[in-house]
Parts: C-alpha cells; structure tokens; sequence
C-alpha cells in the first residue's frame, strides 16, 4: 500500500512539479529502438503525429502510441492536439544537459545514416496531416 502510494506522489510530482529526469532514467528510456527511433524522428521534424510515425517506422498504432506515452510520461515529450491529430514535440523545458544530448542525438550523421529509411518512408508519405 506504501509503496502504491509512493509511485503516485512520485508520479503526480513528476508531471506537476516537473522533476528533473536523471541521466540513467534517460539512457533506459533509450534502451528502446522503437522508442529512439520515435525521438529523433520528432526531434529533427520538429513535431510529428502518431499516424506520421507509424508510417515513417512501419509499425503498428498501437506499439507505437505506446512507446509515446512512455516518452511523454517521462517528460522527454510533450503533446497537443490540433482537430483530429495529436503532435507530439521534445519537451522544451528539458535540462540543459538532456536538451545537448537530444540535440546530439539529432545531428549525428552516424545516425541519419542507420536510421535513414525512416526519415525516406517518411519523406515518402502522401497526405500528410495539416499543421494549422
């Protein structure tokens, strides 16, 4: 019951108070290629949509939708939602140190290279969603 209780104050803090994420709790976030995959798609877009990441990865919605609750949750994510569409974009009141690694993350050409048919499929993508 304790420890129950624990969580959801750690939990509610976390969401409310915007406690600062530690870099092991970041680094096993990442330890997810799905969940990789969808921060730096994001993060060199700028903002993108379940529908748009469920194509760009050739995933299925509701794995995909999953892994984004869990970067939001974590407070790596931030949502909105516009008509029909939910965007998802980086948090912009990430720490400084999390804000150079995500920015790392994002501009290496290592990177682009590995993951490069993710951002073709996405490229590729006809209908994308409206931003207004």
């Amino acid at each position: 019951m304790l420890f129950c209780w624990l969580s959801y104050i750690r939990y509610t803090h976390m969401h409310i108070w915007g406690v600062v994420m530690l870099p092991n709790q970041f680094f096993k976030m990442l330890s997810d290629e799905t969940r990789v995959r969808c921060l730096l798609l994001i993060a060199r877009e700028q903002e993108l949509c379940v529908c748009e990441l469920t194509y760009a990865l050739k995933e299925s919605q509701p794995k995909v939708s999953r892994h984004l609750a869990q970067l939001r949750q974590s407070g790596i994510l931030q949502d909105q939602r516009k008509g029909q569409w939910v965007y998802y974009r980086v948090a912009g009141n990430l720490p400084g140190w999390l804000q150079k690694i995500i920015n790392g993350l994002k501009q290496s050409n290592c990177l682009m290279e590995q993951y490069k048919t993710d951002i073709e499929h996405l490229n590729a993508m006809k209908n994308r969603p409206d931003r207004c």
